[in-house]
This record gives C-alpha cells, sequence and structure tokens, in this order.
C-alpha cells in the first residue's frame, strides 16, 4: 500500500499491485520481529541496520508510531551498535506521531525528487491532500535530522518529456 503512484516504482503501479491482504498488527510485527532477533543472536548473526522500506509507505500504517517504538526497544535488547532506517515517501509527516516517530530514528529518509509541483504530480502522483509548500515546511522542521532522498530521471512518459535534470529542477533546492 503506497500514498504515491510513481511512473518509476519497482513494485509497479497502484493498480496493478492492490491487495486485500490486512497490513500486519504492532503485536504481529513485534513478535515476529522478536523472534527472527532472537534466532540471529543465537545463530551469533549480525545485523548493521533495521530497514522499514519496500513494497509501500511504511508510515501509512496505522501503527507505524508504536512500531519503530517497538523496533527501537528491541534493537536496544539485541543488537544495541544497529541502526534503524526508515524510507518514506514523506506524505504522512504532517501527522505529529508519524513525524516524531520519524525523528526518533537513525536514518530518516524522505523522498523529494524536486520543488516543482506539476513534475511531482506528474512523476510521484501523489494524492489531491498532498501539499508540496507544506512537506518542505515540515522537512524544513526536521532541522537537518532527515536525508533527501530524490530519484533523477530523464525520459518520455505517456507522450510526456520527464527530466527532473534541468538546472530549473535542481537549482532552486539545493
Amino acid at each position: 500500500m503506497c500514498s504515491f503512484d510513481c511512473i518509476y516504482c519497482e513494485c509497479g503501479y497502484n493498480a496493478e499491485r492492490r491487495t486485500t491482504t490486512p497490513l500486519p498488527s504492532r503485536e504481529e510485527v513485534r513478535t515476529a520481529l522478536e523472534g527472527k532477533l532472537k534466532e540471529m543472536c543465537k545463530s551469533n548473526t549480525s545485523l548493521d541496520v533495521f530497514s522499514f522500506a519496500g513494497n509501500g509507505e511504511p508510515t501509512c500504517h496505522p501503527h507505524f508510531p508504536e512500531i519503530v517504538r517497538d523496533t527501537l526497544l528491541l534493537r536496544d535488547t539485541y543488537f544495541p551498535a544497529a541502526k534503524v532506517s526508515v524510507f518514506s515517501n514523506a506524505s504522512f509527516i504532517s501527522r505529529p506521531a508519524v513525524f516524531a516517530a520519524l525523528d526518533r530514528v537513525d536514518n530518516n529518509i524522505l523522498k523529494l525528487d524536486t520543488i516543482n509541483e506539476t513534475y511531482i504530480r506528474m512523476v510521484n502522483r501523489p494524492p489531491d491532500r498532498y501539499s508540496l509548500p507544506k512537506t518542505t515546511e515540515l522537512l524544513k522542521a526536521f532541522q537537518g535530522r532527515c536525508i533527501i532522498q530524490t530519484m533523477f530521471l530523464k525520459g518520455i512518459f505517456e507522450g510526456k518529456d520527464v527530466d527532473n535534470t534541468a538546472d530549473r529542477y535542481v537549482l532552486p533546492w539545493l
């Protein structure tokens, strides 16, 4: 489940990958994670990073803040030197609990492909409620405690030029 429908997503478009499978509960995530961490400790397997990423937007889980809290506690118990990373499209950072959870992780990696609203709507295809000005203000509110991830593209999509490598897209936010 993802709140964006990016034209470059390696998982495919949202319409192609809709599922009726419910998200795992907070307790299911915690139990599965703790079981795996115990197994890794027993087999003397190391762990360097816990990553929230993959087939969807992690912050859209209704219990994302609590899952982050559980993950940090389990990390501190089993692999205290490991980092916790979240790869997010930043579409839910306006939720105070999500913002706070992201601010607690070691690597808060947030997507911003450009600061041009038209380009974002064409390439990232966010929901109508998405506001680029609000998103950029919230990114600034992390006061440097985030990593901006950008996908630079050059090509044609549905007959339209897609190129955010030009100075008009890059220079305004450097």
